[in-house]
């Protein structure tokens, strides 16, 4: 090999080893904030794909940024402004203004004379702006770098290298978070990593003296004691009870709970009273017990004392079970119980266990399923398809027992009336008292039937009447939260507001989007931008629904998508799929995973599972994945194709929330109206959808 050779050869690995640590920094980097900033501004952990919006728009913007002056040294600025900000809003109370979506946002560790704003929005807005500006550099320096490699090898084996930095992110961030690992450290490993992205030694000191300010920072306004891989919790001891708060609001309560407990303070001895209830109405005491949402151990205590002889807990959170540990009456150690650390639909999923009581605990969450879902952690588990899994769980005179905060929210006491009509097949009893922790008890099953006493019952005329006005809650939409099947005008002024910003920066920084008024836009990879977006909520979203709510299984879930693309993408490098033959198998896919059910996935075996799974998932993402490496291969410029793409994610994005109005499902069928346009385009043309394209 001469020189000139190992010189070629050593400049394409260094672009390549350039392109996969600046694409893991930004797939770090966003999971990282998605995991930080709800600890800091609480309504955020509402919305999480903001993040993931902001992290699209930012990356795009960078790319039509390719030609201009290098902006990788004012990266760790701009994270500390983002930090910044986020420190200084994580000291205001932000109230709703108005109840299209209840929030629980309570604030109970901040200072009784903190600024009060009334509204959710103008958080949400500032921190898209904010968390776009980090990934404007990367983004430029990412592409930068795929154009550098069709010189020193071809854009796709770059867009490989992108892909796998991404991969290791995903890797490099659920490794942290299986350590439990807090967020100062999530900083440093961002920081230590992208010092590498600076070739002047100038440069990486300035790098490393603004990594210290923001670790520091990110050090001075912590309160959380505990990172959970769902919220940040900490602790507040009380005389006879301790609260245990997530993201700053109250989420559990531990109370001594069993009936020899003295309790001086009167709200607790309510609260005891209103757990024990159940046992009370039951027509047997029961001797299984199964608890959905057992938290810190509340429920498990009171089934123990009412002298259950096997209690099954079911409780998503692995940090939050530890702290159950606290709980004064230990129900945890008690040999009669087991703990299962699972989603709770997921248990319901593939137990065979028969049991007397069914317990729902309050299992209102405060965080959505993943970054790419307006799905909520828990709305999977009030669907009526949930509610016929529980009665399948009882055992013949058993019964369920459903507690809910519902705190004046009318709308959310009919839905779950509803899919209890709908799921469950039956009338229930319901006792609408506060009992602190609870405003609602749904009762239903045969163990609650001889109830007259003490509960409302529901008649078939107000069954009829709210199967007639009421939407039900379905695994095709689980919307508890929302009012209706509708993007409301919450939803409509901070989509508009997030499309303004992401245009107006778009048409300000790059001169040739201007020019695309007139000469027009690359819309093959706007389209499958958007289309892939479309696919990836939808499949990230259900796939939960098969395997568990939880974070290892979004974890692996990203892998894998990255994983089928990275194969593909090496496959048309070295051996090229047809163009029409991809087409026709990306159809073909995408028809097949919209009208094969998603639960018929639910009862088969693991090994049989995890292979109709990848299959479910992975035959449409690889055959999106070799449209788009024909797609990417003939542009002339990849940058510019890297950055209409991730523009196109950004509407994507925007897109998924019309999955409140359409459902979940219908994901998949925008999907393929996307990808079927961009088919067309280059089948026939820009004119075939009246178009005037570059």
């Amino acid at each position: 090999m001469t020189n000139a050779e190992r010189r070629d050869s050593a400049g394409r690995w260094l672009t390549l080893a350039q392109i996969a640590t600046a694409s893991f920094v930004v797939l770090f980097l966003e999971l990282a904030l998605i995991r930080w900033l709800p600890s800091q501004v609480r309504a955020s952990g509402y919305f999480p794909n903001i993040v993931l919006l902001s992290a699209f728009l930012g990356l795009g913007i960078g790319a039509l940024l390719t030609n201009r002056r290098p902006l990788m040294n004012w990266w760790p600025f701009a994270v500390a402004l983002l930090v910044a900000l986020a420190a200084v809003m994580g000291r205001v109370i932000f109230t709703q203004e108005e109840s299209a979506e209840h929030l629980y946002l309570l604030y109970l560790d901040m200072p009784r004379d903190a600024p009060v704003i009334g509204s959710v929005r103008l958080p949400i807005i500032i921190l898209f702006a904010a968390t776009t500006l980090p990934f404007i550099p990367l983004g430029q320096y990412v592409a930068a770098r795929l154009a550098a490699s069709r010189h020193v090898a071809t854009s796709l084996w770059g867009y490989v290298a992108d892909l796998g930095g991404s991969l290791l992110g995903v890797i490099g961030f659920a490794v942290m978070s299986f350590a439990r690992t807090e967020p100062v450290w999530w900083f440093v490993a961002a920081f230590a990593v992208s010092l590498f992205l600076h070739q002047r030694l100038r440069d990486r000191a300035v790098h490393a003296i603004v990594a210290v300010l923001i670790v520091a920072t990110v050090i001075a306004v912590e309160r959380a004691s505990h990172y959970s891989p769902y919220y940040a919790l900490s602790i507040r001891r009380a005389p006879e009870h301790i609260e245990i708060l997530a993201n700053g609001s109250q989420h559990q309560v531990e109370v001594p709970l069993r009936n020899g407990d003295r309790l001086q303070n009167p709200s607790l001895r309510r609260m005891r009273e209103g757990y024990h209830l159940p046992y009370r109405l039951l027509k047997k005491r029961p001797e299984s017990v199964l608890i959905l949402g057992a938290g810190t151990g509340n429920d498990v205590a009171v089934a123990l004392d009412e002298g259950a002889k096997r209690v099954d807990a079911v409780e998503i959170d692995p940090v939050i079970l530890e702290l159950g540990g606290l709980h004064p009456d230990r129900p945890y150690s008690d040999p009669r119980v087991r703990v299962f650390n699972t989603d709770a639909r997921a248990f319901l999923n593939h137990s065979e266990g028969r049991y007397d009581l069914v317990v729902f605990g309050t299992l209102d969450s405060m965080t959505k399923l993943s970054a790419l879902s307006s799905v909520r952690l828990d709305n999977y588990v009030y669907t009526a398809e949930s509610l016929a899994s529980v009665r399948r769980h009882l055992n013949p005179d058993g019964g369920l027992a459903l507690l809910f905060w519902n705190g004046g929210k009318e709308f959310i006491h009919e839905h779950i009336l509803a899919a209890i009509l709908v799921g469950f097949r039956e009338r229930p009893k319901i006792v609408a008292e506060d009992f602190g922790m609870f405003d609602r008890m749904y009762l239903a099953g045969p163990g609650f039937a001889h109830l007259e006493k003490g509960t409302s019952a529901i008649t078939e005329a107000m069954a009829a009447d709210v199967a007639r006005r009421i939407d039900v809650p379905t695994d095709d939409w689980p919307y508890l939260y929302l009012r209706g099947k509708a993007v409301t005008p919450f939803y409509l002024s901070i989509i508009a507001a997030i499309v303004a910003i992401s245009t107006l920066a778009i048409f300000a920084v790059s001169e040739e989007m201007r020019a695309s008024v007139r000469t027009g836009m690359d819309v093959e990879m706007f389209l499958f931008g958007a289309a892939f977006m479309l696919i990836e909520t939808r499949l990230v979203t259900e796939m939960n629904l098969v395997w568990a709510a939880t974070w290892l299984t979004s974890a692996v879930v990203f892998g894998s998508i990255l994983v089928m693309i990275i194969i593909a993408t090496v496959l048309m490098q070295l051996r090229p799929i047809p163009w029409r033959f991809a087409a026709v198998g990306l159809i073909v896919a995408s028809l097949a995973t919209w009208a094969i059910p998603t639960r018929a996935l639910v009862g088969l075996d693991i090994p049989v599972r995890l292979l109709a799974s990848l299959l479910f998932a992975g035959a449409p993402v690889f055959f999106a994945a070799c449209c788009f490496a024909l797609l990417f291969q003939s542009r002339e410029r990849p940058d510019v194709a890297f950055g209409w793409n991730m523009l196109g994610a950004v509407a994507g994005g925007m897109l998924e929330f019309s999955s409140m109005v359409v459902g979940i499902k219908a994901m998949a069928l925008l999907a393929l109206v996307a990808y079927l346009a961009a088919f067309l385009i280059r089948e026939r043309g820009p004119r075939a959808l009246g178009l005037r394209l570059r």
